[in-house]
């Protein structure tokens, strides 16, 4: 493999895993036959305990980690990454 930059053979091939992390929500399917008065009623009926989790952050959050695996070209001489 040769550098585009400096044109140099002297290259590196790294995998580099990225983790991100991301917040499942309800499907539409679950919103149009359920969350349109599942929601609301939550609300009435738990107001108060509602609104304390929500100020202190306590309210449970469904996340998962997705890994992505990326494979990064290095030049040894200059540095130069692709």
């Amino acid at each position: 493999m040769v550098c585009p930059k400096c044109k140099n053979e002297n290259v590196s091939i790294q995998v580099i895993t990225e983790n991100e992390l991301k917040t499942k929500h309800h499907s539409f399917i679950w919103w149009l036959c359920i969350g349109w008065w599942f929601v609301p009623i939550m609300w009435v009926c738990f107001f108060w305990l509602k609104i304390i989790l929500k100020v202190f952050h306590i309210e449970h959050k469904k996340q998962k980690i997705v890994n992505i695996q990326k494979k990064v070209s290095v030049c040894q001489n200059c540095g130069h990454t692709w």
